[in-house]
């Protein structure tokens, strides 16, 4: 009879495998590179097509499995030497169609595949409804995939960029695919340069140029389209830094932490004094109260609790998020609270302050400079 202990280490035996599976097909799958833009016409396309010549000329295999180049002159002209894995062709309502085959290029094996519009939808019959799961099937094979995609077909974004342009966006990945990325690079032209772009018709022909100069091609929707697409790539490498890079060799964003106590003056001060701290290295930041039992609101006199309300008030409408926390040992909730929260930067007042005054009258001071001087953190001391 198998024992319930026994059930258990089987079980632990079986997800411990699949994890290790998972590992290893992780380590087998292909690299994948993300040229990302905020409208057709900045030169994603291009990009992906310099890329291959020079990824050739280092005598990596490299193929197209699927590029559109829209009849750009300039871009159409970079397809001349790179190989390319023909289309499968296919039949929809009646007419002829081509779509990429995944097959073709799982079999034909290349180190590396161009696959371009990775927003776009198969055509019904296909294997996959969209590009970007295709995408997963290469990777999954151990091939690496170069894709170019722009930011309003990012799921998550899909309402505001309609809110922006006014117009709906069918076609739309997961946010998950950007997530899945190795490498993330943002495609970047001003309002200014894009429209140029247009109206030299290296973008659409001529016949098409004043529509799009009307609806979407309009400076302040650029604006606001190239802010999403650069906010989006500076989440991706935030995320990367912290996933790939060891703690103890990162580069630490300043962070704020304002001390204050029932002084209401000098916790003024020493607030607004953070908050200019904190705008200059455009850094988030905190102020934190540590009441103990002299101050409980029983005790505590109603102006000073009306001026520390006031205080929290001036914090938040500075932009700081406010902490409060019961304790009598004042210096190591400083110094817990600092921790958590990753702070760079404590912030306190003069010595007349009635939390030093605390500090000082206490062994615990000690403890603070020492701990501090351990975990890196500056203690800053505002007139």
């Amino acid at each position: 009879m198998v024992s319930k202990a026994d059930l258990i280490l089987e079980k632990e035996n079986e997800q411990s495998v699949s994890q290790f599976i998972e590992l290893v097909k992780k380590s087998r799958r292909g690299k994948f590179k993300v040229y990302i833009g905020m409208s057709a016409g900045v030169g994603k396309t291009y990009r992906m097509l310099q890329e291959a010549h020079a990824l050739m000329k280092n005598s990596i295999d490299i193929r197209i499995g699927y590029v559109e180049t829209h009849n750009r002159e300039e871009t159409h002209a970079l397809l001349a030497g790179i190989p390319f894995i023909p289309r499968r062709k296919l039949f929809y309502k009646g007419k002829e169609m081509e779509e990429m085959d995944v097959q073709a290029i799982v079999s034909r094996n290349p180190e590396v595949v161009i696959v371009d519009e990775l927003a776009h939808s198969n055509i019904e019959g296909s294997k996959n409804t969209k590009r970007w799961q295709d995408v997963m099937d290469i990777l999954d094979a151990g091939i690496s995939v170069i894709s170019a995609v722009n930011i309003q077909h990012l799921e998550s974004m899909n309402e505001e960029i309609e809110e922006i342009t006014g117009i709906p966006i069918t076609e739309r990945i997961p946010d998950k695919v950007l997530d899945m990325a190795d490498e993330i690079v943002n495609i970047d032209l001003t309002a200014d340069e894009l429209i140029d772009r247009l109206k030299a018709g290296k973008i659409y022909d001529q016949s098409k140029i004043a529509t799009a100069l009307g609806n979407f091609f309009q400076p302040e929707r650029i604006l606001q389209l190239r802010e999403l697409a650069l906010k989006e790539v500076a989440h991706y490498v935030e995320r990367k830094i912290n996933i790939e890079i060891p703690k103890q060799i990162k580069l630490r964003p300043e962070r704020f932490m304002a001390c204050i106590s029932t002084n209401s003056v000098t916790a003024k001060i020493v607030i607004r004094k953070t908050a200019r701290l904190a705008s200059y290295y455009r850094s988030p930041w905190m102020v934190l109260y540590v009441q103990n039992t002299n101050e409980s609101s029983d005790r505590i006199k109603l102006d000073l609790q009306r001026h520390l309300i006031n205080n929290f008030k001036l914090a938040t409408e500075l932009g700081a998020e406010v902490i409060k926390v019961k304790s009598n040992e004042i210096t190591k909730t400083i110094i817990r609270i600092a921790q958590e929260k990753d702070i760079t930067t404590i912030c306190m007042g003069k010595p007349h302050l009635n939390l030093f005054q605390v500090i000082m009258r206490t062994p615990v001071f000690n403890e603070l400079l020492r701990n501090i001087s351990e975990t890196e953190i500056d203690l800053v001391i505002l007139s």
